[in-house]
């Protein structure tokens, strides 16, 4: 997908430290996070709680982690320095006052979880995540199952009407209805979100919905990682790069 100026992203600059009233909404895993081979391996970590803190404390409350996890583990591995935030892809959200916007769950997630555990269990490697909105197939440590399991979301997702999001070295079927777009402009539509500059920070192809919104809604986008097309105005290296450039923002109030 190319950026807003048609760059791809090995030509793309770091963002600005200095913002005019920013709001900042972070992916989690790839962004905060390094990559795992499970998702119960990444932990809480103490200069990302600090750098979470501060920051929220800088924006005056507006910065909102954007994940595909479920808000329980968004909490534990943030250590809860994450008063905004948004799980299973803006199925569920809990606003900047400390209220929910959660969906109800499709019961098709069901289906896919059965269908998601009969796979994996005769293929090592693989593990299933159920998250009650949406079913997760993860295959980081079987990569040669790729095809596999993508041809069976597929099937799945076309059987039941399920959306299907691949991630990386993911794929999950879940409650239609919302993407991490719909989660950043939902966001600012709320105190303290609005009247800011919005800035959506993610590393794969579920956060290309949030960085178009970011970039409708006056602001822009942040890649992380490797060079490929994006959405996205603005790039960094990795994890150490953002929590680098995040300690750095500074802005006033919106």
């Amino acid at each position: 997908m190319p950026s807003a100026s048609g760059a791809i992203a090995s030509r793309l600059p770091k963002p600005p430290a200095t913002l005019k009233a920013p709001a900042l909404f972070l992916d989690l895993d790839g962004v905060l996070a390094p990559l795992a081979p499970t998702p119960d391996a990444v932990k809480p970590d103490p200069r990302r709680t600090d750098v979470l803190t501060r920051l929220t404390e800088r924006l005056q409350g507006r910065v909102a982690i954007v994940s595909g996890r479920t808000l329980g583990e968004i909490d534990r591995i943030s250590d809860g320095a994450a008063r905004a935030a948004s799980g299973v892809h803006g199925l569920q959200r809990r606003r900047g006052d400390g209220s929910f916007a959660n969906r109800e769950p499709d019961p098709a997630v069901r289906r896919a979880v059965a269908a998601f555990d009969a796979f994996a269990a005769e293929r090592p490697g693989v593990l299933v995540e159920d998250k009650e909105l949406a079913a997760g197939l993860h295959y980081r440590q079987a990569p040669s199952v790729s095809g596999e399991a993508i041809a069976l979301a597929a099937s799945l997702a076309q059987e039941t009407g399920l959306a299907l999001q691949p991630g990386s070295m993911v794929l999950e079927l879940k409650t239609p209805g919302t993407d991490k777009g719909v989660a950043v402009s939902a966001f600012m539509a709320e105190a303290p979100f609005i009247g800011a500059t919005p800035v959506m920070v993610g590393d794969d192809l579920t956060d290309e919905h949030g960085f178009e919104a970011a970039e409708r809604l006056g602001g822009f986008g942040v890649l992380v990682g490797a060079d490929r097309p994006t959405a996205a105005r603005y790039r960094l290296d990795d994890v150490t790069a953002v929590l680098d450039w995040l300690d750095q923002i500074e802005g006033g109030p919106a």
